[in-house]
């Protein structure tokens, strides 16, 4: 048995040494079922323009709370693709923001679900480049994980007073939509990948919460005593 999980482990990793990790590769999408490439991707409605819009554009915007029923409705709720060129997309850009980025309550990521939007956006803050820059993306799917999970603390804006430990993929391949609409896709790793991980999950009406109840019954072999790397071998009960 101990030798079977030993070249089921050296398999992994002489499959993902051959990924181009950390390129950027703009590509035109492979994927079925994915709506980014639809034509009847509308614009934001009357009541998402409504939030954009509400007070001064130029300042951060409330986040929703698990604590309250008809927010964690929508924080609960599967998010659609914008259009990459609504003309109203900088504004909640800048907005979402200056939102994860409020000095009295900050973050490392943000989705457009937690400003009450149902919408495929976020912000990631990008600790595996220089400076450590925010960047938005627009219709982010995460096409593939790693078996490789890593162990860590997680919180979030949404749920108060709460952080938990969680078992998350230590990479992934995200794609997603530029300004223009042309596909990207690029592969990440490390606690970056963590974080587009947490907020994906929000635009597929997933609270972290969720996956502290599914790691229960998934199985991994631990790696490493010191650094808590584990290997699944269950498949998971929330998709994707």
């Amino acid at each position: 048995m101990k030798s079977r999980i030993i070249n089921t482990i050296i398999l992994y990793f002489a499959t993902t040494a051959a990924m181009p990790l950390f390129s950027q590769t703009a590509v035109h999408s492979t994927i079925e079922d994915n709506q980014m490439g639809n034509s009847k991707i509308k614009g934001f409605n009357k009541s998402e323009k409504s939030i954009i819009l509400a007070g001064q554009t130029d300042s951060k915007l409330h986040v929703y709370q698990t604590t309250d029923e008809k927010e964690l409705i929508v924080l609960k709720s599967k998010s659609s693709d914008i259009d990459p060129t609504d003309p109203l997309l900088p504004t909640l850009e800048a907005r979402m923001l200056l939102t994860v980025q409020d000095p009295n309550h900050s973050g490392v990521g943000i989705a457009a679900p937690q400003i009450g939007i149902n919408r495929n956006l976020i912000w990631v803050q990008r600790f595996d480049k220089t400076d450590d820059p925010f960047e938005f993306y627009i219709n982010p799917r995460i096409i593939w994980k790693s078996k490789l999970t890593r162990l860590g603390a997680e919180g979030c804006l949404s749920i108060p007073d709460r952080k938990e430990e969680i078992q998350r993929s230590y990479a992934i391949r995200l794609q997603y939509q530029d300004k223009k609409g042309q596909f990207i896709e690029e592969n990440i790793e490390g606690f970056t990948a963590v974080i587009f991980q947490h907020e994906v999950d929000h635009l597929l009406g997933i609270l972290y919460p969720d996956r502290l109840e599914e790691q229960t019954s998934a199985g991994y072999i631990e790696l490493n005593e010191k650094i808590p790397f584990s290997l699944q071998i269950d498949k998971k009960t929330i998709l994707p």
